[in-house]
């Protein structure tokens, strides 16, 4: 049985709706470890080259991606709106499959619905899941570990912001080393 890798060639990333009212309704310690972890996810994607997608939730309701993402996302128009809680829409579906992404890192909001229900449909569907457990939050902090597990049974792999940075560049050798190594030293535990 294939060990599940994460490969800079193989992955994407996706942010699941770390939103304006969403977030406010999380603890205050684990929304601005929610925050950074996620601003440093998007930059980690940007200095390795790997593709994002950012989701809003039904933004008309629950507003924009929280402003520190927002200035974080070198490209605006990878948000993708959506009303389904799985972040696998269509558009999302369609444009991994356009990268030829087999690997997807989730973050985001909540762990025991939109994430949990993304990892699901990508795993059903063919693709590995690695749910970074320092980067998802919820508002009921209870519900995080049920959700790793489900997801876990599901076939997802948890990982965190470090050991995917690391595992993702492979060696100190990599040029995006140094950059990282900078980023890491901002993540919040």
């Amino acid at each position: 049985m294939p060990i599940p890798r994460l490969r800079i060639q193989e992955s994407a990333l996706l942010v699941v709706d770390v939103q304006e009212k969403l977030v406010q309704a999380i603890p205050d310690r684990q929304r601005e470890k929610l925050i950074n972890n996620c601003v440093i996810m998007l930059k980690m994607a940007g200095e390795l080259r790997i593709p994002y997608l950012v989701t809003e939730h039904y933004p008309a309701g629950l507003g924009r991606t929280v402003e520190p993402l927002a200035a974080a996302m070198s490209n605006q128009a990878a948000r993708v709106e959506k009303t389904r809680f799985s972040a696998l829409v269509d558009v999302v579906d369609d444009l991994l499959r356009s990268w030829q992404r087999t690997s997807v890192l989730l973050c985001g909001i909540e762990a025991h619905v939109c994430v949990m229900q993304t990892a699901l449909d990508l795993q059903a569907g063919g693709r590995q899941s690695f749910i970074v457990s320092d980067a998802i939050a919820a508002m009921q902090p209870d519900q995080i570990q049920h959700a790793l597990r489900r997801m876990e049974a599901a076939g997802a792999v948890t990982t965190g912001v470090m050991a995917a940075m690391y595992e993702l560049l492979g060696d100190a050798r990599h040029p995006a080393r140094q950059a990282c190594v900078e980023l890491a030293k901002a993540i919040r535990f």
